[in-house]
């Protein structure tokens, strides 16, 4: 297949189905640069690590909980000597991350691992002097089940279905049993097909807690790669952090900070991402994650019978940092405050949040890392490929509304070039010739003879109308095909990588799927890829 593949490039501005925040990124907007710490160019990397050496970072630490976490899943060497390497003052990692969707979600989920691999191969070729390891990190902590519960495979939705509340990486996998069940008949039985439920079947009965499934479902897909994967709710990286979190709990200066940046950002016409609260970290217990909020006396977990004096919660800290988890505003920080980490690959909603914790590293004397946009792919396999050819849309045409390419195909089955426009040309000439003479009989003329011109263009016009739903009731058949496409390629108007989930293709293309992408992604080329199957 990989040999039948091509790839086209389009601006994400072109494409103009992305964010205002998207198009300016890639665009290298001057009004967003005050708000980043590096260009996005893989000449800045020494200077990331210069920046990245001063700071101390516990490389023992990382490594005890790494052995552990794998000491669960089925480590590839290649990952072992990865996480090895990790003892190496030389060695550095590129993160991406995400919270644990549902046999991992949408597609992009899968792009942001394979953005974040390619780059740093390219990354070792460039400055062999140093290693580049790729990591992805998974949300285990957060509570956000709605989000991360269903997933779209073919026209089924799967929808896991559950009573417990809390952190999603603590829930129990036994209530996805039924999802796999349904997962086999959508995908039948081709070889494909059964390989690709076997890894998904084998993540989930392997292991009881949904985080550690989600872990080794990732570890199972790309292992092979050298990706290291890490779930950053572990006891002692949480106990490292305690100042992090304790001057957070204690002084509160995010919100302010975060806040400030969030108005000079909305003053340039971008609009604010997340909501800093007066303390960014929840509280965790049984089957619950809750925000600690200030109170007369000291701290209260809110909708739990839980309060601290400033004195227990200092002690609580210090006995129990795991029970502490950051919320949006505070998890980047922690990231890096324990990583050796240059670069973070995130989505254009990710990277604009990021964009508001500038000062708020300043403030906690954190580098700030690189932020790279994860490749965005439009995947377009054989079968679309020869509907598209079939009904003569060009492939720069696909990303037009419906309409458009609908009156676009319409049009160009009249006989005379876009129904009436030679003839609205000679129109515009007879009026042109009309009024210059006009003009010489008596001036004030020339604007009647100019409003009748517009009076019967306006005449053509109505009619253009009315001869392309003349010509759309012909083609009924034809339109049907494109709103299907359409349908298709942007499900429910939304970007088919927000939508679709990678099992479907890779039923259908097997371990090619991933080889393309290897080949064709890289997230250091700002454009949007569209891979084709010209097979």
């Amino acid at each position: 297949y990989t040999k039948k593949m091509i790839c086209k490039y389009i601006s994400f501005k072109d494409a103009g189905v992305f964010s205002h925040f998207d198009t300016q990124y890639s665009e290298n907007d001057k009004d967003l640069r005050p708000f980043y710490q590096y260009d996005v160019n893989i000449d800045e990397f020494p200077k990331v690590i210069e920046q990245k050496k001063k700071q101390n970072i516990d490389r023992e630490l990382i490594h005890t909980v790494l052995k552990e976490q794998y000491a669960q899943l089925e480590p590839f060497q290649k990952v072992n000597d990865h996480i090895d390497l990790l003892l190496n003052e030389n060695t550095f990692t590129i993160i991406t991350a995400h919270q644990p969707a549902l046999f991992t979600g949408p597609l992009y989920y899968i792009y942001k691992i394979i953005s974040c691999i390619r780059l740093c191969e390219e990354l070792n070729e460039k400055y062999p002097q140093y290693n580049f390891v790729p990591f992805f990190i998974t949300g285990g902590e957060d509570h956000d089940f709605d989000e991360i519960n269903h997933v779209k495979v073919f026209r089924d939705e799967l929808v896991w279905e559950s009573n417990e509340s809390g952190s999603v990486g603590q829930m129990s996998t036994q209530n996805i049993k039924p999802l796999l069940s349904q997962l086999k008949d959508i995908l039948g039985e081709s070889p494909n097909a059964q390989h690709i439920f076997d890894i998904i079947n084998t993540a989930h009965n392997k292991h009881d807690k949904y985080a550690n499934a989600a872990l080794e479902l990732v570890n199972l897909l790309f292992g092979e790669k050298g990706l290291v994967v890490l779930n950053m709710g572990h006891q002692v990286l949480k106990d490292k952090a305690i100042s992090l979190f304790f001057k957070e709990i204690k002084e509160r200066p995010s919100q302010s900070l975060i806040q400030k940046t969030q108005e000079q950002l909305n003053g340039k016409g971008f609009k604010s991402q997340a909501f800093p609260r007066p303390i960014n970290l929840f509280y965790l217990g049984n089957n619950f994650r809750e925000r600690i909020e200030v109170t007369d006396n000291g701290y209260q977990v809110i909708n739990q019978d839980i309060y601290f004096t400033e004195e227990e919660m200092e002690e609580e800290l210090n006995t129990h940092p795991e029970r502490f988890s950051p919320n949006v505003a505070l998890r980047p920080l922690y990231q890096e405050y324990i990583m050796p980490n240059l670069a973070y690959i995130g989505g254009g909603g990710e990277l604009a949040y990021w964009l508001e914790r500038h000062s708020q590293f300043e403030h906690f004397n954190i580098p700030f890392p690189m932020l790279i946009r994860r490749d965005s792919v439009l995947f377009i396999d054989k079968n679309t490929n020869k509907k598209i050819k079939k009904l003569g849309i060009p492939l720069e045409s696909i990303w037009e509304d419906k309409d458009a390419i609908i009156k676009q195909l319409m049009l160009q089955n009249f006989d005379d070039d876009n129904v009436f426009n030679n003839e609205k040309t000679q129109i515009e000439a007879i009026y042109k010739q009309i009024e210059e003479q006009i003009a010489k009989i008596d001036p004030s003329l020339k604007a009647t003879a100019s409003a009748e011109k517009a009076k019967v263009l306006k005449g053509i016009y109505i009619l253009e109308q009315k001869a392309i739903k003349a010509e759309k009731r012909k083609n009924d058949t034809q339109i049907q095909q494109i709103t299907s496409l359409k349908n298709k390629l942007f499900p429910n108007n939304n970007l088919q990588e927000r939508k679709d989930n990678f099992i479907q293709y890779y039923s259908q293309y097997g371990e090619e799927f991933f080889d393309v992408l290897y080949q064709f992604l890289y997230p250091l080329d700002n454009r949007v890829k569209v891979i084709v199957d010209e097979a």
